[in-house]
C-alpha cells in the first residue's frame, strides 16, 4: 500500500510537466550503442507514452557500431579522422544498407501493439524522408574525407507537416545533396542541427553512462552551455567520455541550447525508466544543459516565508530548531538564504550578524528529499561570503544534533562563557546547545 500512496503521489506531481510537454517539440537522439542495448524495448514503450501524452517527437538514429561490424565482417577497411569516419563509395554501399535495415527494424518497432503491452493501442505512424540536405565535409589536413556529409539545411517545414498529423518523424545518419548524392553524416549533427531548425523545446541524447562526469569524477547534475563548453575544453583525449561518444553528445548539447533549443537532456541508455523519470520528476536523471537555473542559491524575499515555514516545521518539532514564528521570519527575511528548485524551496539558512566581528549561523534546514546531496555544504559557504561581505571575521552556530557536521567543516567548539554578549544573554540553558566556531579567512 505504501508503494501504491508513493506512485499516486508521483502521478499527481507529474500533471505539471505532462501539461507542459503537451504539443512541444521533442528532438531525441538513439545512437546505434542505444539500438542494440537489451533496454532498448523499455526506451521504445517509454517514446510510445511521450507520443500518447501529445509529445511532437523526431527521433534521429545513429548506426556507428552496426556499421563498423559491417565493414569488418566484409573486410572493408575501418578509416576516421579526427573522431570521423572517412566515407568511400564502397564502404557507402554497405552503410546505406544497414541504416536501411535500422530504419525498417525501427518501423516495425512503433508499429507493434499486442494486447496486455504497453504498445496495445498506440497506433503509432512514423514518417521518413529527405528532410536533410547536406554536403561534403571536404578536405581536413589534407584528408579527403569523400563521401562524409555534414547538414546542410534542415527542411523544417515538411518535418512540422508530419508532426501536425500526429506522425513520429524518424530520420537516419544519413543525408541527401541537391545533386542526387548520399552523405554519411554524424546523429549527432542532424540531431542537433534538427533541434536547433525546429525551435525544439527539448534534445534528448541517449549515451551510455549516467551523465556527464566532471573532471573530480563527480556527476553534473545540471551544466550550463559555458559550463559544458569548459568540460569539453578540459576533456583529455584519454578520457572514457572521448573514446564512447559522450563527448559528440556533450558538444552537441552545448551547441543546441546556446542557440534556440530550451533544455538539453543527456541521459543512460541502459538505465530502465530513465527517460521518464527525467521528463517527469524533479530531480530527473541524468545531466541537464540549459541556459536556465533550474537550482538557484539565492537571497530569501518576503514570498519565500510559507516555503521556509514548510521546511523548517518537522525540524521544529523534532526540537532540533527553535520555533520561529510567521512575523519572526518576516521580519528577519533578510538574514536567509534559500536554495529553489524549479519553483519549490528546498533548502534555508541564515546569518545573524550579533556584532561588529561575529555573527551566527542558523535555521540550516534541507528537504528529506535532498538530504546528504550537498546542498548543505553549499548553503554554508553561501553564509560564509555572506558573512565576510558584511565585514564579520568570525562565525559562531549553536546545535543540539548536528555537532559532528560543523566540525568535519572547519568548526571548533566554543564554551558558552566566550559567547559574544547577545548571544549570552539569549542562550538558552534548558536546550543545553553545543556551540561552536570557525575563523573566515
Amino acid at each position: 500500500m505504501e508503494n501504491l500512496s508513493q506512485y499516486i503521489e508521483w502521478f499527481r506531481h507529474s500533471s505539471s510537466y505532462i501539461n507542459a510537454h503537451r504539443k512541444k517539440v521533442f528532438v531525441v537522439l538513439l545512437p546505434g550503442e542505444a539500438l542494440a542495448d537489451e533496454n532498448f524495448t523499455n526506451i521504445v514503450h517509454d517514446i510510445s507514452l511521450l507520443h500518447s501524452l501529445g509529445v511532437k517527437l523526431v527521433l534521429v538514429h545513429g548506426a556507428r557500431p552496426q556499421i563498423s561490424e559491417a565493414l569488418s565482417s566484409a573486410d572493408m577497411a575501418l578509416s576516421y579522422h579526427k573522431g570521423l569516419r572517412i566515407t568511400d563509395p564502397d564502404s557507402l554501399h554497405l552503410i546505406k544498407q544497414t541504416v536501411g535495415a535500422i530504419s525498417i527494424d525501427l518501423d516495425a518497432r512503433f508499429s507493434m501493439g499486442l494486447a496486455n503491452s504497453p504498445m496495445h493501442g498506440a497506433d503509432i505512424k512514423v514518417s521518413r524522408g529527405n528532410f536533410i540536405t547536406a554536403r561534403p565535409l571536404g578536405v581536413i589536413d589534407g584528408v579527403d574525407f569523400s563521401l562524409t556529409g555534414v547538414v546542410r539545411r534542415v527542411n523544417a517545414a515538411a518535418i512540422q507537416q508530419h508532426l501536425d498529423k500526429n506522425n513520429i518523424v524518424l530520420l537516419s545518419n544519413l543525408g541527401y545533396s541537391p545533386t542526387g548524392e548520399v552523405f554519411n553524416l554524424s546523429a549527432e549533427d542532424i540531431a542537433t542541427e534538427v533541434a536547433i531548425a525546429m525551435n525544439a523545446e527539448k534534445l534528448i541524447l541517449f549515451i551510455p553512462q549516467d551523465g556527464i562526469m566532471r573532471t573530480d569524477k563527480s556527476l553534473a547534475s545540471t551544466l550550463s552551455p559555458v559550463d559544458g563548453k569548459h568540460l569539453l575544453e578540459q576533456m583529455p583525449d584519454d578520457d572514457p567520455q572521448a573514446k564512447n561518444g559522450v563527448r559528440e553528445s556533450l558538444a552537441a548539447a552545448v551547441k543546441a541550447s546556446s542557440r534556440t533549443v530550451h533544455r538539453c537532456h543527456l541521459i543512460n541508455f541502459a538505465n530502465n525508466g530513465a527517460l521518464i523519470e527525467e521528463l517527469f520528476t524533479r530531480d530527473g536523471n541524468g545531466t541537464l544543459v540549459s541556459r536556465d537555473n533550474f537550482e538557484l542559491l539565492r537571497q530569501a524575499t518576503i514570498d519565500d516565508v510559507g516555503g521556509i515555514l514548510e521546511l523548517i516545521s518537522p525540524l521544529e518539532e523534532a526540537g532540533i530548531l527553535v520555533h520561529r514564528s510567521r512575523e519572526l521570519l518576516e521580519a528577519e527575511i533578510e538574514y536567509f538564504k534559500v536554495i529553489e528548485l524549479e519553483g519549490t524551496i528546498i533548502a534555508c539558512a541564515a546569518i545573524y550578524p550579533l556584532d561588529e566581528n561575529c555573527g551566527e549561523i542558523s535555521c540550516i534546514a534541507i528537504h528529506r528529499d535532498y538530504q546528504e546531496s550537498g546542498r548543505g555544504d553549499h548553503l554554508l559557504r553561501a553564509l560564509e561570503r555572506e558573512a565576510r561581505k558584511m565585514g564579520l571575521d568570525t562565525a559562531i552556530v549553536l546545535t543540539t544534533q548536528t555537532a559532528h557536521w560543523f566540525l568535519e567543516r572547519g568548526f571548533e567548539p566554543l564554551a558558552i562563557g566566550d559567547l559574544p554578549i547577545k548571544k549570552q544573554e539569549m542562550y538558552n540553558y534548558q536546550r543545553n546547545s553545543k556551540a561552536f566556531k570557525k575563523r573566515l579567512s
